[in-house]
């Protein structure tokens, strides 16, 4: 329970700065390094937590359940194990209109934000709400983390049967014609990977930078992947998404494709005609991610590989899916051309190339001219030799003549 509490302005000594924002992934993107984030976001995943520890952050506090239990996210271990604090309190208030400062006691557990009440009085009194926090540490973490292992089978019950009514629901839909857009890309023949901004999407893109400067696939980006992509020093051939979490540096030179649903859903357009760029549109249900993978199959890709996808139930989970429908036709559709980027990052590891054959003997030929100019015995003995080769040479030409 908040508690509304006065204290006069010269007592407020040492206020920590925080920005907050109920878009976890937006507020990554803009805030500054070493403020506290504020964030409200249940069951805190993963990708989301590795974007906050990216940004830096000093601390975050979380005015949802950072693990509710119902199944085993990893954002909480992912800030713990980089050494950033992680407080849950219980508000819906609206404290990014009404606060600027906040302080935080680990003795008390508590969790105060404050207000000047009117900046032109000088002797005007700091307004402070103060909440009871719960500030994870290892040992709390672990076991909230067994208690949801624990409830995993309840939770796959709901997750299964959402799928299946999922299913019954959109099959025709889903195995209806598609129409696809004008792309300027050329698909056929060639090697495509989805790249999203999904678990370990960085591991695997930095794996798959061999195979991907060797076979030149087409590079399609799911969203947030465009940037993910620019990170590794890649750029994205296409953009698919609703473009809720792209960069305007990620959208120059790529074709942009806007995901419209078949009920006339279309997420996203209003920030898309923001950017004031060109837009392709692609009708299909599903996830933006099996929307890019139907696409690329659809236009003749000969192998798809995917990174940073959503496969599993808590991956899933992680998203906000309560079902994967979309996620299991796809991969019924696209059988053996779809493959898992760790699978082809491992069986691309200790293949020789032939560039690097090439390579391997242009470097000894270098080496050895090298030591012919500044080593004169060698120099005297390679003459030496060829001299010898042309008397035998002579030689044989005349005992023929």
């Amino acid at each position: 329970m908040a508690i509304l509490n006065s204290l006069r302005k010269n007592e407020i000594q040492e206020l920590l700065a925080f920005q907050c924002s109920k878009r976890t992934k937006d507020l990554a993107k803009v805030i500054p390094t070493k403020f506290v984030a504020v964030i409200a976001h249940d069951d805190l995943d993963r990708v989301a937590a590795e974007s906050l520890v990216a940004a830096k952050v000093s601390a975050v506090i979380n005015t949802k359940p950072s693990i509710s239990g119902r199944y085993p996210n990893g954002g909480p271990s992912v800030l713990l194990e980089a050494g950033i604090p992680i407080i849950d309190i219980d508000t819906d208030i609206d404290i990014c209109e009404n606060y600027k400062n906040i302080s935080i006691d680990n003795d008390s557990n508590t969790v105060t934000f404050s207000r000047f009440s009117d900046l032109k009085n000088e002797d005007n009194k700091i307004e402070e709400l103060q909440f009871t926090a719960k500030i994870w540490d290892k040992q709390s973490l672990e076991k909230s983390m067994i208690d949801a292992k624990n409830n995993i089978g309840s939770e796959l019950k709901v997750f299964a049967k959402n799928t299946l009514e999922y299913i019954d629901k959109e099959v025709d839909e889903f195995f209806a014609p598609l129409e696809l857009p004008a792309l300027k890309t050329q698909f056929k023949g060639r090697h495509c990977v989805v790249v999203v901004r999904g678990h370990d999407y960085k591991k695997d893109l930095k794996a798959l930078k061999p195979y991907i400067k060797e076979y030149s696939p087409v590079l399609i980006a799911v969203d947030g992947g465009a940037d993910a992509l620019l990170e590794v020093g890649l750029k994205a051939d296409i953009i698919i998404g609703d473009f809720d979490s792209v960069t305007a540096e990620a959208l120059v030179g790529p074709e942009l494709i806007h995901h419209v649903h078949r009920d006339g859903r279309n997420p996203g357009k209003e920030e898309l005609e923001a950017f004031g760029v060109e837009y392709l549109e692609f009708v299909s249900n599903g996830m933006s991610e099996d929307v890019a993978m139907l696409m690329a199959f659809e236009a003749g890709a000969s192998l798809i590989v995917a990174v940073g996808t959503h496969g599993t139930m808590v991956e899933l989970l992680d998203k906000g899916r309560r079902g994967m429908a979309s996620t299991f036709l796809t991969r019924i559709s696209l059988g053996p051309v779809l493959v898992d980027a760790k699978g082809v990052s491992k069986l691309y590891e200790g293949r020789i190339r032939r560039r690097d054959i090439i390579l391997l003997v242009m470097s000894a030929l270098l080496v050895v001219i090298i030591m012919v100019f500044v080593s004169e015995p060698l120099r005297v003995f390679l003459k030496g030799l060829r001299l010898t080769i042309r008397d035998y040479w002579y030689s044989f030409s005349d005992w023929f003549s």
